[in-house]
């Protein structure tokens, strides 16, 4: 039985990702700040599927911390005797993160530094971890959560995603021959507490280009399966993004910048 490691697990995508993937057989290590929360989606995912769910409370933004869950990646199991515990990983979910509401120079420079920690450090620390123990057996699996936001130019969270896109589609050409496959995942807006947690107003949104968590989750998977480097759920995203590869960048940033200062206006941010 193989075991996934799965960062942002609590909630969102990164629950979703958890019951597709111990649905399927895959023991887990959840991973979040909430030591509460993150106990009772391991006792929930331990009950409905009868996997090994193992626990390990971490802000990834403290250094310390996103040490102990990359020493969890690079080893073969849970540190001590815990037979509880899942085994060696076998895929790496790197899906934690988060918005920040308010423009670039509203938002103390703390939570920016915390964001970039979250979403670009953790990212990088936790990939070579799990690929330096994965490469030499010849098998495993790297899914970054990046998203449609990197294609544009809104602020620091599209820098952060378009440095994960970047990021993962070098390692996928660097791991290919060893066995190892990278994906990033680049969903567009999808039905998550996402947005509501970045106390972002969203009611001016046509529905029709929400995702809905299952349907990004399993194009994901099935994308890394596949060993598609980038993988864009929905086909109104696809033509969206690949619009934007071909688009003058300076028009992109115009059209960003609208869009963003449109989103800040609803919010009263």
């Amino acid at each position: 039985m193989t075991t996934a490691l799965v960062t942002g697990a609590s909630a969102g995508l990164g629950a979703e990702f958890c019951r597709q993937l111990t649905a399927s057989g895959h023991d887990l290590v959840v991973v979040a700040r909430s030591a509460d929360r993150l106990e009772s989606v391991a006792q929930s995912l331990r009950t409905e599927h009868g996997v090994r769910v193992e626990t390990l409370p971490a802000d990834l933004a403290d250094r310390s911390a996103l040490q102990t869950v990359a020493e969890r990646l690079a080893g073969d199991g849970p540190a001590g005797p815990d037979s509880s515990g899942a085994g060696p990983v076998d895929l790496l979910v790197n899906n934690a993160g988060f918005g920040i509401g308010t423009s670039f120079t509203r938002t103390p420079v703390e939570e920016e530094e915390r964001a970039l920690d979250v979403m670009c450090r953790a990212v990088l620390v936790l990939s070579h971890a799990a690929a330096a123990a994965m490469a030499p057996r010849g098998r495993g699996g790297i899914l970054n959560v990046s998203s449609v936001a990197g294609f544009t130019a809104m602020g620091s969270y599209s820098a952060n995603k378009a440095w994960v896109t970047t990021f993962s589609e070098a390692l996928a050409d660097e791991l290919a021959p060893t066995g190892v496959r990278v994906s990033a995942v680049c969903p567009g807006f999808t039905h998550t507490e996402f947005h509501d947690r970045a106390a972002m107003n969203m009611s001016r949104l046509p529905d029709g280009l929400w995702l809905d968590a299952p349907d990004v989750v399993a194009a994901a998977l099935d994308g890394l399966r596949r060993g598609r480097p980038v993988v864009v759920p929905g086909a109104h995203y696809r033509a969206l993004t690949g619009v934007m590869r071909v688009l003058p960048r300076s028009v992109v940033t115009r059209m960003s910048g609208g869009l963003g200062r449109a989103r800040r206006t609803a919010s009263g941010a």
